[in-house]
């Protein structure tokens, strides 16, 4: 079975598709050859890498196998699950809500749903869970969620469901269980909260909300929130695999969770999100917010490392901002320097992703020069 892994791996890198590669070349220890010895050595079966530098896609490169059942090749038009870094694309979306008056940002959000209201007792008395607090997992709630999805052949429960714990929900419910802002717990449940909302407030399918509000007008062309994935979109998937780098026993696993975790993309639409964000806080842009809210997004909100959507880090002597992302099947990594104009998106269709992400962010650092690096992106 190894043998035959590695064969199909050769193929697959022989077939290797880059884009962008006139603007940059190959950067040290990122040719086809080494990352070859890092897919095999971390039992990753495929990677797909964009780097940002001046504010701009600089180099993109895809390797490996995409699904190990076909052995088919990663290419450009490869699409991954996002996992988490599902939430900072979402986040934006509730900022243009709040830039057009939809709600405000502190506003209670039982104030805003329609269909369900979570329960709060007297952790509220001081002050309300508000789209603030739950998209930077200081509301009080204790989920800790981390969703696993479903198979594609299982039923899926509805967001009441989900959040009350009910089946076919395969989570607990989501409750409160401190004041909000006296700690940062993540979670996944209270982002889900604000999917509701944001369906209740605006009156759309949550994935119609994204098309309009962030992903057509930034680009991110080979980007949505669909799940499960329609048989056209599904013929430019990779399918998860586990930590050995086998292929699971479905291609991938649908989440009803949208905001928390239902984004399929690509690096290079996850790049085109990330100067996005520099652009806008150089005021360079502002095709979907302001320089003040896309501010908003950055500075931590005063209790734990995020800002609404996005986590911020300092690493040596920079700030960088990003998140990551741990779907079943799949790892990927997005950060990007705060105002020098340089990052990269990375992901992967493997459990054991996450050691080839650091390694790989490592190797970008150094290549494209960014300030040192001394932890890695929060996930």
């Amino acid at each position: 079975m190894k043998r035959m892994w590695l064969a199909v791996c050769v193929v697959a890198l022989a077939a290797l598709v880059s884009l962008g590669r006139a603007a940059e070349p190959d950067p040290p220890g990122l040719d086809a050859a080494s990352v070859r010895q890092l897919l095999e050595q971390h039992h990753v079966p495929g990677v797909s890498i964009a780097v940002i530098k001046d504010f701009r896609i600089a180099w993109t490169a895809a390797y490996g196998i995409a699904d190990l059942a076909t052995g088919a090749a990663v290419d450009a038009d490869t699409v991954f699950q996002a996992a988490s870094i599902s939430k900072p694309v979402a986040a934006m979306a509730v900022l243009k809500a709040v830039s057009d008056r939809r709600f405000g940002l502190d506003d209670d959000i039982n104030s805003l749903l329609k269909s369900w209201k979570l329960p709060t007792g007297d952790f509220t008395r001081d002050r309300p869970v508000t789209p603030r607090s739950l998209l930077s997992h200081t509301s009080g709630l204790g989920d800790g969620f981390g969703f696993p999805g479903y198979h594609p052949s299982a039923p899926l429960p509805t967001l009441t469901q989900i959040l009350d714990g009910q089946k076919p929900s395969n989570v607990g419910p989501v409750r409160m269980e401190r004041p909000p802002l006296t700690a940062m717990k993540y979670s996944g449940g209270g982002v889900t909260i604000m999917q509701f909302a944001m369906i209740d407030v605006i009156g759309k399918p949550f994935p119609a909300i994204m098309q309009e509000y962030v992903l057509g007008p930034i680009g991110m062309s080979h980007s949505a929130y669909e799940q499960p994935l329609s048989p056209a979109r599904d013929r430019h998937a990779a399918r998860a695999h586990d930590n050995a780098g086998k292929a699971m026993d479905a291609k991938w696993h649908v989440y009803p969770e949208f905001e928390a975790a239902g984004l399929w993309t690509t690096p290079s639409d996850l790049a085109t999100f990330a100067i996005e964000v520099q652009q806008t806080l150089r005021g360079q842009s502002g095709r979907v917010l302001s320089r003040a809210m896309m501010q908003e997004m950055v500075n931590p909100v005063g209790v734990g490392d995020f800002g609404v959507g996005l986590s911020v880090s300092k690493r040596g002597e920079g700030w960088y901002f990003g998140h990551g992302g741990s779907n079943w099947g799949f790892r990927c990594s997005l950060s990007a320097h705060k105002i020098k104009g340089y990052g990269a998106a990375i992901m992967t269709n493997g459990d054991n992703g996450g050691p080839l992400i650091r390694e790989i962010e490592g190797r970008v650092a150094a290549a494209f020069k960014w300030d040192s690096l001394d932890k890695p992106v929060p996930r």
